[in-house]
């Protein structure tokens, strides 16, 4: 009797015509040694514990041996790059191993991210250094542990050899998993070569995979759009709600499924300001804070415009195009209306209250005002405002963070709101305290643990940050540290970009 396949993969994206990708195996690398293996997230995707703790799975991250069953290869997709067409773009240093169904019926892709040069790599090494390694895994996992849709960080191992990039680096590999890595630029690229049977095949997979309720639509290929559109608007709604800023909105940043992806110059705000850009490669400001909601609609209008051949198809002979322009057209503007539904009702839930009306969001609107004039802490403000909803409750240790006086008079406010409510004290902090994290993937924190492993070979400050970060609404006194905002020599301006 043979033993099962420690990953039980199940490659559908491998069956997709040659023109989709390339076949390309991972480069292998001299001494890897891993960093940190993610064994919740292994055990829900079916992979054998005891082959996790193996040398075969450490060589399979580092790409230096294929588990069984693993069909590598990189994608090829196009994309608008802050606002610029790119036609030719694709998996320049990630190389998918393939696909595995958990025992929810889910397909998740497993992808090792910095595992050597690919046909897409345009003149690159196709490595990655360790510090962008270190913080996508970080970011990442604490937004899965917030709550919000997510690639996911399965393993880091460094590879025992540097990356070049302004100085020599020591090199690292992620595994990364992802309920898919189709992006809207995938659909671009077939878009731009008039291969409508490219974009079929691709939209079916998608339906297939991860829309399977639009099969049963009168036009599938609008159900796939009005679908997708709804999932971006809930997904930049709790960006928003977080103060997370990606950094890097381009189209091909943007996965179809509704997930984040790609946490590079990515960074969660502070000091709140509708106006927060963090990223050192967006002079412009393209994707600031305010403008993510904008920018996810400009995205979606050219996954809609990908697919608008298919959907005057969907309708048959005689189908009148102007109609279907005219149908997709209105649910590319009804993005704002969803995206302000889902954002409104989860900026109620981090007050505390629970029916939205005219009055609730002029507080809101008063309290972010305030705010942005006092350059409140976004993250300890909110956290704070629950701590005052039962200040003499014991239900969780309170956050150092004492507030000014000019926001006394909405706290006021916000107290006689929870008091129409009907809910005791307890309730209502019970609530905010659900809703509002104490700890965030601080840039600073973030910064130090990376210096500490590329300087120093020092990982206990990234294993204590990402332990910490998976319970981000527990207060534990002995990592109150972790929740405090920078000291002004700790501030971090820019983030940079892992390529």
């Amino acid at each position: 009797m043979t033993n099962p396949a420690p990953i039980p993969f199940d490659n559908s994206y491998a069956r997709l015509p040659p023109r989709f990708h390339a076949r390309e195996h991972p480069t292998p690398v001299p001494a890897p040694a891993l960093i940190r293996v993610n064994g919740p997230l292994a055990a829900q995707l079916g992979i054998d514990a005891h082959w996790l703790a193996s040398p075969e799975a450490l060589a399979a991250f580092a790409g230096n041996q294929l588990p069984p069953g693993a069909e590598p290869l990189a994608g090829v997709y196009a994309g608008h790059q802050f606002g610029g067409w790119n036609p030719q773009l694709g998996d320049g240093r990630a190389i998918l191993l393939g696909e595995v169904v958990d025992g929810e019926g889910r397909r998740f892709d497993i992808q090792l991210k910095g595992a050597g040069p690919t046909p897409w790599s345009r003149g690159g090494d196709g490595r990655s250094p360790l510090g962008p390694v270190l913080r996508e895994y970080i970011v990442s996992e604490a937004m899965a542990a917030l709550g919000i849709p997510t690639t996911r960080s399965l393993a880091a191992v460094t590879t025992g050899a540097p990356v070049y990039r302004d100085r020599a680096l020591p090199g690292a590999i992620l595994t990364r998993v992802a309920r898919s890595h189709i992006r809207v630029g995938h659909f671009q690229y077939f878009l731009a070569r008039e291969d409508n049977e490219a974009l079929r095949l691709l939209a079916d997979h998608v339906i297939a995979r991860d829309f399977p309720e639009a099969r049963g639509a009168d036009n599938p290929y609008l159900a796939l759009l009005d679908q997708a559109v709804a999932r971006q608007a809930t997904l930049i709604a709790q960006w928003q709600l977080v103060g997370f800023i990606h950094g890097v909105m381009n189209t091909d940043n943007m996965l179809v499924c509704g997930e984040t992806i790609d946490y590079g110059p990515c960074a969660f705000m502070e000091g709140y300001d509708p106006n927060a850009c963090f990223s050192a490669i967006d002079q412009g400001r393209r994707y600031a804070y305010k403008n993510q909601p904008l920018i996810a609609q400009w995205n979606l209008s050219w996954l809609a415009q990908s697919l608008l051949p298919l959907m005057i198809e969907a309708e048959g002979p005689g189908a009148n195009a102007e109609a279907v322009v005219a149908r997709a057209q209105g649910i590319l503007d009804d993005f704002p209306r969803r995206y302000e539904t889902a954002y409104s009702l989860g900026l109620h839930r981090k007050l505390g209250l629970a029916v939205p009306d005219d009055g609730t969001a002029r507080l809101a609107d008063a309290l972010l005002a305030r705010m942005a004039t006092d350059q409140l802490d976004f993250t300890l403000t909110f956290r704070r405002l629950a701590d005052l909803a039962d200040p003499d409750g014991a239900a969780a240790p309170p956050v150092d963070y004492p507030l000014p006086p000019s926001l006394d008079p909405l706290i006021e406010e916000l107290r006689a709101l929870h008091r129409a409510q009907g809910f005791s004290p307890a309730q209502v902090q019970r609530a905010m305290h659900a809703a509002n994290p104490a700890y965030i993937p601080r840039n600073h924190r973030v910064e130090q643990a990376i210096r500490a492993a590329e300087d120093d070979g020092d990982f206990a400050p990234f294993q204590r940050l990402v332990e910490r970060l998976a319970r981000p609404f527990e207060v534990d006194p002995a990592d109150a540290d972790l929740t405090l905002p920078p000291a002004p020599h700790q501030v971090v301006t820019r983030t940079f970009c892992g390529t």
